[in-house]
């Protein structure tokens, strides 16, 4: 049976370059600081969720992280990121699934998504988003989610978004702490401003 989303996000990747999306960084800063923030371990799992072809893989290696694992919904998203990266795309672990789909025998040190949580809407893949974090987040590890905020768009891509504030976002993920929140501007590639907030928990069981 076909995945509607799925179907949009090949259609995106098929038919649009890197620098036309609104949410292409060609530097992802402000993931690469709250990660440096953490002081992890450059063993550590991590795993970057609704990736699609994000430069922050590309940052990671280059920090000297060993197990990382990229995940999209799109194969094509993958396929290019794979072929911006060459060899190093081999120190990778690509995974191509809808989160709600997703399924793993390895746990993570640190979950990032800075795409994929806000997208979905209904209470129960939500819930079905945060019991995966639960069980796939190490004890004492972390989650990053970035999310349009309550002063960002209400569509991404065509698609309508949950906005979020901390003490929203905060209630969602309650066996977590949140340890920072900060508001994020986004200048998109066509010169339009973005109001993202960035959260970073840790595990509190």
């Amino acid at each position: 049976m076909s995945n509607p989303y799925k179907d949009h996000w090949e259609n995106v990747y098929n038919t649009k370059k890197e620098n036309e999306v609104s949410w292409y960084q060609n530097t992802p800063q402000k993931s690469i600081d709250l990660i440096k923030s953490i002081n992890l371990d450059l063993e550590s799992n991590i795993i970057d969720v609704g990736a699609g072809d994000s430069r922050l893989v590309d940052n990671l290696i280059s920090l000297g992280f060993k197990n990382i694992t990229v995940l999209d919904i799109s194969s094509k998203s993958i396929e290019k990121a794979k072929i911006r990266l060459g060899e190093k795309s081999e120190l990778i672990n690509w995974v191509v699934s809808d989160i709600n789909d997703f399924h793993s025998e390895t746990t993570y040190d640190l979950w990032h998504d800075r795409a994929a949580f806000h997208f979905l809407k209904s209470t129960e893949k939500i819930k079905s988003y945060i019991k995966l974090v639960n069980k796939l987040i190490n004890n004492d590890g972390n989650l990053i989610v970035a999310t349009f905020s309550k002063k960002g768009p209400l569509k991404c891509s065509g698609l309508e978004i949950s906005q979020y504030d901390s003490k929203g976002i905060s209630e969602l993920f309650e066996d977590f702490k949140l340890n920072h929140s900060e508001i994020y501007i986004h200048k998109t590639p066509f010169n339009t401003n973005q109001e993202f907030i960035y959260n970073i928990f840790s595990k509190t069981n």
